[in-house]
């Protein structure tokens, strides 16, 4: 063999054993990879649909869900506590509605055990009682069902007409921030719709309060005032012994003349 190609020979093999070591020295060593932490989950219940207020659920309108652990309340309904859940609670009404995807919670259920739906979402001690209404005492229809209201009552003063000589009409909020349960026999909105206009509005009283309403009903015209949203939410409900429901401000009206006069309770 030629000592030249000899020569090329032994550069290649030195070239070859210098990369080879210097890429042996560059590898770094690979990373331990930390384990990676299992989430723990856990089956709660949750509707399937959205369930509207007093809709008696069936089972279909139920599911398990897999959830964090972590992030489910406790008043959850849990799989592995309550396996029968689903069959349990088919035929509970709605107290509140519940969107798709909501967890159930058995505070917003009640088993009504063959009463009305109506019966099932009133609150303890109190009562639902209805009203005569039309555009013009409705708050022209847009009056919905969970909306709070002061009920207004106008009638004749046969007292002040005596001594004024003409006829003398006042009004006076005789109930303050009530929840209206019902326009007709709608109890929520529906497809949208935010006016209705109906014949009876029902609304959800203390005893005493009802019993001011239906002798008010014999003694003039009641029209319903739509209350502020914000108002509704951050107004203090009036004691029990206070049959108004709240402040009273009374409104005189001469025929041929006004004079107006305030009062507070």
């Amino acid at each position: 063999m030629k000592p030249a190609r000899i020569a090329v020979l032994a550069i290649a093999l030195v070239a070859g054993g210098i990369a080879a070591f210097l890429a042996g020295r560059s590898d770094p060593t690979p990373p331990v990879l930390a384990p990676v932490a299992q989430l723990e989950t856990v089956d709660i219940l949750i509707a399937n649909v959205d369930i509207g207020m007093g809709h008696a659920i069936s089972d279909q309108e139920l599911r398990w869900q897999t959830w964090p652990t972590a992030a489910a309340g406790p008043n959850f309904i849990r799989r592995g506590e309550r396996p029968d859940a689903i069959e349990q609670l088919a035929g509970a009404i709605a107290r509140q509605p519940f969107s798709a995807g909501e967890p159930i919670r058995e505070v917003k259920l009640i088993r009504a055990k063959g009463s009305g739906y109506m019966a099932a979402i009133l609150p303890a001690g109190m009562r639902a009682i209805s009203t005569e209404i039309s555009a013009e005492t409705g708050a022209g229809g847009f009056i919905l069902p969970n909306d709070h209201v002061d009920v207004i009552l106008s009638r004749r003063d046969r007292e002040a007409e005596k001594a004024a000589g003409v006829e003398v009409f006042t009004s006076e909020i005789i109930l303050s921030n009530v929840r209206v349960l019902a326009i007709d026999q709608t109890v929520e909105e529906k497809n949208g719709q935010r006016v209705v206009v109906g014949k009876t509005a029902t609304l959800e009283l203390a005893p005493q309060q009802a019993e001011m309403l239906a002798r008010s009903r014999q003694m003039g015209t009641l029209t319903l005032a739509l209350r502020s949203l914000v108002d509704a939410e951050g107004a203090t409900e009036a004691p029990a012994d206070d049959k108004s429901g709240g402040n009273r401000r009374g409104i005189n009206l001469v025929r041929h003349g006004i004079t107006t006069t305030t009062t507070s309770k």
